[in-house]
């Protein structure tokens, strides 16, 4: 248990200075590969696990429920969009990397509104099912993050399918989320961009929400912007859906949107030119930096791990990073939208605001009220009725958020060792790895003609007796 702090006012202590890492030992050979397959330094770490980072997906999920109380399909659909927009706010300013979540690790939370389940259902691939339900909604998919590093910047592809089903009107919409990088990982002020398109089907009616998530562009115009409109079966536009991922999103008719557009030209049009993410990639990452990277010894690569691979812990080379021509020097600021482009355009309805953050939330990993409270053991969660898989008993992150570096690296370590052997018995004894989730399957979605990881149930009933893996 934590102090007795209530729930979304501060972690046990704050977080620790990451000063001394060395980033460009760290990354050394990262270039162009799959970092989630890799295992980093504690320090780059926040204390929560993906699982919990999954969840944080429905600190808005009001949105849902007032979703399913319109009558018309066309304001149900842009409830859904405030929904799926609202879900990527807690993002912004969080740099810290969730943990790896362990095969068979899950995650519960149970809320007024909804409750929500979460399970590392694969490793290799790694991938995280969820399941959210409510009077109102259920809310489930799956997620297998790819993230690779390109020399100044590492994208973020949150790869898989998400689904939202309204009972009362027997509808089911299906969306991807949108790519992210953050830049300026070596030198300079990390910050991060959203960008891609998304598009959220009503699978019954057909009709959908097309979202652009702008790059930021050169001058920073477009940072942080959706825009976008709801359209019918024969694509005609009906509204026009608009905002920051950040921190709100509106929408308006079609005709005040025309009507502006006409008035206010200069604030739709990208004033580079550009139609790709301002994002480094391996054709367009500058030579100086690949040769800098190069340039380093294979005795200093020792903070990384490649997991099922390496036995030793992480260990942290204090050397001097090296000197980049035309890099960005530390005074790099985080880039701000500029007002002069910013877009109010009348008969607009508010969908979503953002809920502000505590005043000492940099302090704490930049977390939300709602992602203070997640790693809380509430009152109710006894030994019978918490799950033993529960990311809340991790002590390597417990042991972070108490500031025990040492112990969370110590931690972390041994538990990645024990997946490891756990891996090795299950094929001693059958030859394959047969490991099976315990709370979700995949199933075939005949609306995303995809496979799903659908909820088998039986978790709330809290019958954990029989369950003899001892995971952490």
């Amino acid at each position: 248990m934590r102090d007795k702090e209530p729930f979304g006012t501060k972690l046990p202590v704050v977080m620790f200075e990451k000063q001394d890492i060395n980033m460009m030992t760290i990354l050394k050979g990262c270039i162009g590969k799959d970092l989630s397959k890799i295992t980093m330094p504690v320090q780059f770490n926040e204390p929560l696990s993906f699982l919990q980072r999954m969840v944080e997906y429905m600190e808005y999920s009001y949105l849902l429920r007032l979703a399913s109380e319109q009558e018309d399909q066309v304001n149900r659909l842009k409830y859904i969009a405030a929904f799926a927009v609202s879900a990527l706010a807690c993002n912004w300013e969080r740099m810290g990397k969730p943990f790896n979540p362990i095969l068979g690790e899950t995650y519960e939370i149970e809320r007024p509104d909804f409750r929500c389940l979460c399970e590392q259902v694969s490793h290799h691939p790694p991938v995280s099912a969820f399941h959210s339900d409510s009077p109102h909604f259920s809310f489930y998919g799956s997620i297998y993050p790819k993230i690779k590093f390109w020399g100044k910047s590492v994208e973020v592809q949150p790869k898989g399918t998400v689904t939202v089903k309204l009972p009362k009107w027997n509808e089911t919409y299906s969306w991807n989320n949108p790519n992210c990088t953050i830049h300026n990982v070596i030198v300079g002020k990390l910050w991060m961009e959203q960008y891609g398109t998304i598009e959220i089907v009503n699978h019954q009616s057909a009709l959908r929400a097309v979202l652009h998530f702008k790059p930021a562009g050169s001058i920073h115009k477009d940072l942080h912007r959706v825009e976008g409109t709801i359209q019918d079966k024969d694509k005609k536009k009906l509204l026009f859906l608009y905002g920051r991922w950040t921190d709100v999103f509106k929408c308006t008719d079609y005709d005040s949107y025309e009507n502006y557009l006409k008035e206010n030209p200069n604030k739709f049009k990208r004033s580079d030119g550009s139609k790709s993410p301002n994002s480094e990639s391996p054709v367009n990452t500058p030579r100086k930096v690949f040769s800098k990277l190069n340039s380093l010894k294979m005795s200093s690569f020792r903070s990384l791990s490649i997991q099922d691979n390496e036995h030793e812990p992480p260990q942290h080379d204090k050397s001097p990073e090296p000197e980049m021509e035309g890099a960005c020097s530390e005074k790099c600021e985080i880039p701000k939208s500029q007002s002069a482009y910013s877009i109010d355009i009348p008969n607009s309805e508010t969908l979503w605001t953002v809920e502000p953050r505590p005043a000492n939330s940099t302090d704490y990993f930049s977390f939300t009220n709602f992602a203070m409270s997640l790693n809380e053991i509430e009152p109710h969660m006894t030994q019978s009725v918490l799950c033993p898989t529960d990311s809340r008993l991790r002590p390597d992150i417990r042991k972070l958020e108490n500031g025990d570096l040492e112990g969370a690296i110590q931690e972390k370590t041994r538990l990645e060792e024990k997946q490891r052997d756990m891996r090795k018995t299950r094929k001693a004894k059958k030859g394959v790895d047969d490991w099976q989730p315990r709370w979700f399957k995949q199933e075939y979605n005949p609306n995303t003609k995809q496979d799903d990881w659908i909820f088998t149930g039986g978790y709330w009933e809290r019958n954990y007796k029989d369950m003899n893996l001892d995971l952490f």
